[in-house]
């Protein structure tokens, strides 16, 4: 994959690995200094464990390195158990031969089980946390969010030398949606693809003969908010947030009208997911009352389940409290004309199925709450573009609307603290959320969330 992205990937592992090693450390001597093990080993006592921690200075820097020198960081992502057991047990070992040497070395010693016992351990919670991460990756939630679905446009010899470059490496992270020639096949047929496969990316090889269509396809996919990777040595563009990485080898030219990979992005995602979990384990006594209240006010389910577009379109299932009739959809055809909103998205004051209880759940986002559960799914995020129903996505007639589809949606974003349903033209939404994407940085969100506190305590906006 991108050299951007195994980097970050790998950076994380290794900050994980050294903090594992260093546990097993700690872990390995206090079983050592344990009272009753020393009895029934007949063991002598050791020294207090303050006189070792200098060794800290000297294990957690080492530890990435004599890893990275086995080869373990290199490991596809969907790797071998054999593999990884090999390439660990050789780096537990030469890191444990390394403290003895060093304890050596600085005159100190240690007992002799200690680097014994901290080799076995580091190796078995290194190796635990590689088969949790390997188990997570397979899930089928993993497996939906992070399999990215890939279009391969360019000549037939091109695409079919990519297909076979990419082999079994691809198929771990990469879905080939199509295999479309340059030649022969129209933009507009690209186009049709993006929509109907959620796609989140086009991988394009061509020839010098065929940079006008490589043009109007990165034109198409940057009025959208897909990326391009442009396998090429180099490119003459206008286009803005062009990056060069590589791609197995192969120099590419990315397109990119979205935050690339950095580790604000990572951290945006650390933030999302532990806020998301505090916020339900907070709420949940007053998710249970509200539930009740729901389902005792009028007749039908307490969640409302909607199917909402997604990163780049992919459809999932937004959960919200119910605030309206039950037969709520088989009338939205009767008020179509009452319309508030200009566009695609329907919005109405006073709207008759709104029950009793919804308007207040509504005046003060509570409806909202449930969707702290697809935050932490990872189908949302804290803040990001307010998903739209999948059928009114369809109706965009404007392409350029679908760009605010390229990065997660949120709980709230600038629409939700300029007026929130008091914007009344569609183009204005969409301009706030472009406006975002464009300007994203995590002390953004942080703003955001700042001040969407107050708009929702007070209700302002809300309808």
């Amino acid at each position: 994959m991108l050299r951007r992205d195994r980097l970050i990937r790998m950076q994380i592992h290794q900050f994980l690995d050294a903090g594992l090693f260093a546990i097993s450390f700690w872990l390995a001597y206090a079983l050592r200094a344990n009272p009753f093990l020393i009895h029934y080993f007949h063991q002598d006592p050791v020294s207090p464990f303050e006189r070792y921690k200098w060794l800290y200075l000297i294990l957690i820097p080492s530890v990435p390195l004599v890893l990275e020198a086995q080869g373990f960081y290199e490991r596809p992502i969907l790797y071998a158990r054999g593999t990884t057991a090999w390439q660990l047990f050789k780096g537990c070992v030469l890191i444990s031969l390394g403290m003895v040497l060093t304890l050596f070395v600085f005159r100190s010693e240690i007992a002799r089980w200690v680097p014994v016992w901290f080799g076995g351990i580091s190796f078995a919670l290194v190796f635990a946390k590689e088969e949790l991460f390997l188990l997570a990756l397979k899930s089928k939630l993993a497996q939906a969010q992070y399999r990215r679905r890939f279009i391969l446009l360019g000549t037939v010899d091109e695409t079919s030398r990519i297909r076979d470059k990419l082999g079994a490496r691809s198929r771990e992270t990469l879905e080939i949606v199509a295999e479309l020639d340059l030649n022969n096949v129209p933009i507009q047929r690209v186009v049709e693809l993006l929509h109907e496969h959620s796609i989140n990316g086009v991988l394009v090889s061509a020839k010098r003969a065929l940079f006008d269509q490589v043009e109007a396809a990165i034109r198409a996919c940057e009025l959208e908010g897909v990326e391009v990777w442009l396998l090429a040595d180099f490119f003459r563009t206008q286009i803005s947030h062009t990056s060069i990485d590589d791609f197995y080898g192969h120099p590419v030219l990315v397109f990119r009208t979205t935050p690339g990979a950095s580790w604000e992005n990572v951290l945006k995602q650390v933030i999302d997911r532990l806020g998301a979990l505090l916020a339900l384990v907070i709420l949940a006594p007053f998710l249970l009352l509200f539930a009740l209240v729901v389902k005792i006010g009028s007749p039908g389910p307490i969640f409302f389940r909607q199917q909402r577009s997604g990163l780049n379109g992919h459809p999932f299932t937004l959960y919200k409290f119910r605030t309206m009739i039950t037969n709520a959809d088989q009338l939205k055809h009767e008020l179509a004309a009452m319309n508030e909103m200009s566009g695609p998205v329907f919005k109405l004051t006073n709207d008759p199925r709104i029950t009793p209880f919804g308007k207040f759940l509504r005046k003060f986002s509570i409806d909202e709450w449930p969707q702290f559960y697809n935050v932490l799914r990872g189908e949302m995020s804290l803040v990001g573009p307010r998903p739209l129903p999948v059928d009114e996505v369809r109706r965009f007639n404007d392409l350029a609307h679908r760009r605010r589809l390229s990065v997660k949606p949120g709980l709230t974003c600038l629409w939700q603290i300029s007026g929130r349903n008091n914007v009344k033209d569609f183009k204005d939404w969409v301009r706030l959320d472009l406006e975002y994407i464009d300007n994203w940085s995590l002390w953004l969100d942080v703003k955001i969330l700042l001040r969407t506190v107050p708009v929702v305590l007070v209700g302002n906006g809300a309808k």
